[in-house]
């Protein structure tokens, strides 16, 4: 019988004999230096997530390394996209509480009996070990790490905490205040960073990887010793007083009405902290209880949203070189984001001073992501600077990433028209221009679209795929492909005024600009935003976004929208006369001259409509923009609104908020609202396909 072989990121070589098992999820065998090797290959994904049947196949491998006890047990991915990617969450809203309560008690057994193996344990982590998948490594006594690996605990962003363990094993790992930050926030902890916490032991190269494993066998790795400060918090008093802080610290970014994980999770740490028995039953009972809130399943079904669009990314773009014309704000993003990625990319500017910030800007942003020297340098060699456009001439795709001026564009796309290679697609980063009007300057209206993407771009994953009446399916798919190439997530939509974006947002600040007219303040209207859900409200929104950009999507929206859209005040175009635009000045509507403003407003005299008066206009133009079949449908463009907005995650989406409020309700609070304030708040004729 002919041995298997496992080959890691072309490294390590792993040849498992006669006894090799190909066996479900798991491939398992000896070495022959009686090492059991247990390597996770999820059978129907090319990413391992933790299911039950890896948990129940994993428990049948340990009750076998029970028996027949080897010379140390080491568990590892056979997939080069990471060790695991968390728990398997589509199964979650079908086993209910009671299977959830049974499934997660049978887990922690499984990863007990690991921890208490009478023999080393190892895991080795490539790429991500998230969620599930980082507990499973924290059941082990050693972790190893080859560069690019990372760890975190991103259930938060699913409305839960851990539930494998987590809350009590990382604690006693790195100590409590590192731990509890790394599970409040959701944050990663890159290769360095772990190593610098204590998360693993050793950051190797693969080809190091057996040697490593050796060495560990032999007893030559120190043992962990616990942090002094890990003991302190053994007393009560000591965690009574440092949950207050975590509560302080985390009202400000996540409010306890409209995210209980981080509060459960303080609660818990608190209360139980101090004995890892109680702690361990309290978790899962808290993990239950969190899963069956409205909150976790809205976050879950935006993190299905997520996936939908990163979906809409898939295939092969064809794609290998990117000329971007314009070295701005935008253009040196999109160009940094595609070098990252692996293209070929030319940046075209007039101004080589705009050119040397860009390539400036790149390295900030390779560093932003985490990137190695190497990475960083081989970024950089793809990424070339192009004041004389000759790039063009042999580009894939053109990315025209001008300012939003339709005489400039229009004149760029004279100029570039002959020298566009045959097949080469042209797109135009627009956030409120027509992409119809602007296909009559270019010579091939069939490969020509809009790419919108949204500031910072290096932030902000969404791009809005625009498609004109000429823009072939051919066009937009490649164009959605390349998006995905790049790790963002693409909306393929209908050229429409604002899209479906900006559509929906700018309305959101202008109306809050008429509010501020009839004598309600900047503070007041954030503050009820803020409190509603939105990341920020929407005064400092236009600040941010800037003056100047809003008044010129504003008044290209009002052109073809009529009143369906806010007046715009005298406010606003003074403050852009003066040049006054908000946070890249230092002034707008707000002083940006100590950094972002901090608004909590007192709401007690806030006008009773103030909420419904931002929120149901955002709701009423997606209602339109539905209708007018902009948007695929409703998922997508709740997608869109969270990945490019921030719009309320917890109450997932803008058409799911009014599902849930209630099509009725919502119709009738928009009547009342056009009673009073006049024909743009009149219910759009498309929440009759919704009700």
């Amino acid at each position: 019988m002919t041995g298997h072989v496992l080959n890691f990121l072309g490294e390590t070589k792993l040849e498992l004999g006669p006894t090799d098992k190909a066996n479900g999820n798991w491939r398992t065998g000896r070495d022959d230096a009686g090492v059991l090797w247990l390597v996770l290959d999820k059978t129907d994904s090319g990413t391992n997530t933790i299911s039950e049947a890896v948990i129940r196949e994993l428990d049948r491998h340990i009750a076998e390394a029970e028996a027949d006890l080897p010379k140390a047990l080491v568990i590892r991915s056979a997939k080069d996209t990471g060790f695991a990617a968390g728990a398997d969450i589509s199964s979650f809203d079908e086993m209910g509480r009671s299977g959830a309560d049974d499934l997660l008690s049978d887990a922690h057994k499984v990863l007990d009996r690991i921890e208490n193996l009478n023999c080393a344990t190892i895991c080795v982590v490539h790429g991500a070990a998230l969620g599930a998948g980082f507990e499973l490594a924290l059941a082990c006594d050693y972790r190893i790490a080859t560069p690019g690996a990372s760890f975190g605990f991103p259930e938060v962003q699913l409305g839960l905490h851990p539930g494998l363990g987590g809350t009590f094993r990382l604690p006693a790992l790195i100590g409590p205040t590192d731990a509890m930050t790394m599970m409040l926030t959701g944050k990663t902890a890159h290769t360095k960073r772990a190593k610098d916490q204590g998360i693993v032991d050793t950051v190797i190269e693969e080809r190091h990887v057996a040697a490593a494993v050796a060495a560990m066998v032999n007893g030559d790795v120190d043992e962990h010793n616990p942090r002094v400060t890990s003991r302190a918090f053994e007393f009560g008093q000591a965690r009574a007083i440092a949950a207050r802080q975590m509560r302080s610290r985390t009202e400000k970014k996540a409010p306890k009405d409209h995210y209980p994980a981080p509060y459960a999770l303080i609660d818990l740490w608190e209360e139980h902290g101090g004995d890892r028995e109680e702690m361990q039953g309290a978790e899962i009972e808290s993990f239950v209880q969190l899963l069956d809130s409205e909150t976790s399943k809205n976050l879950r079904r935006v993190f299905f949203l997520r996936q939908r669009l990163k979906e809409a990314g898939h295939g092969d773009d064809d794609i290998s070189h990117v000329h971007v014309v314009g070295a701005g704000a935008m253009g040196s993003e999109i160009a940094a984001m595609s070098a990252i990625r692996g293209k070929i990319v030319t940046l075209g500017d007039i101004d080589t001073d705009a050119l040397g910030r860009a390539i400036k800007r790149a390295v900030q942003i390779c560093n932003d992501k985490h990137l190695s020297g190497t990475e960083t340098r081989d970024a950089l060699d793809r990424l070339m600077p192009d004041p004389q456009g000759y790039g063009i001439a042999s580009a894939d795709l053109v990315i025209e990433a001008a300012s939003e001026e339709k005489k400039i564009k229009e004149k760029i796309f004279k100029g570039i028209k002959s020298k566009l290679k045959k097949d080469a697609l042209l797109a135009t980063n627009t956030s409120s221009l027509s992409v119809d009007d602007l296909a009559s300057n270019v010579l091939a209206k069939s490969r020509f679209a809009g790419l919108h993407f949204f500031n910072p771009v290096s932030k902000i994953d969404l791009v809005e795929v625009v498609k004109g009446a000429a823009t072939t399916d051919k066009t937009a798919r490649r164009l959605a492909a390349f998006c995905g190439s790049i790790g963002k997530l693409p909306a393929t939509v209908q050229d429409y005024p604002g899209f479906v974006v900006n559509r929906a947002l700018v309305p959101y600040m202008i109306e809050a600009m008429v509010l501020m007219d009839e004598g309600v303040s900047k503070e007041v209207i954030d503050t009820a935003a803020v409190r509603f859900g939105m990341p920020m409200g929407p005064v400092t929104l236009a600040d941010q976004v800037g003056l100047d950009i809003g008044l010129h999507v504003a008044e290209s929206l009002a052109e073809k929208l009529g009143d369906k859209m806010p007046p715009i005040n005298d406010d606003l175009r003074q403050k852009v006369e003066r040049g006054d635009l908000g946070k890249k000045t230092g002034n707008g509507f707000y002083d940006w001259s100590d950094g972002t403003p901090y608004t909590d407003a007192d709401l007690t005299d806030a006008p009773d409509d103030l909420t419904d008066r931002l929120i149901l206009p955002m709701l009423n133009a997606c209602a339109e923009v539905l209708r007018e079949g902009v948007a695929r449908d409703a998922d997508q463009l709740d997608g869109a609104m969270i990945f490019a907005t921030g719009w309320a995650p917890f109450r997932g989406g803008p058409i799911n908020y009014a599902k849930s409020r209630g099509i009725t309700e919502i119709i009738e609070a928009l009547r009342k609202l056009q009673e009073t304030h006049g024909p743009r708040f009149a219910p759009d004729a498309g929440w009759s396909d919704l009700d």
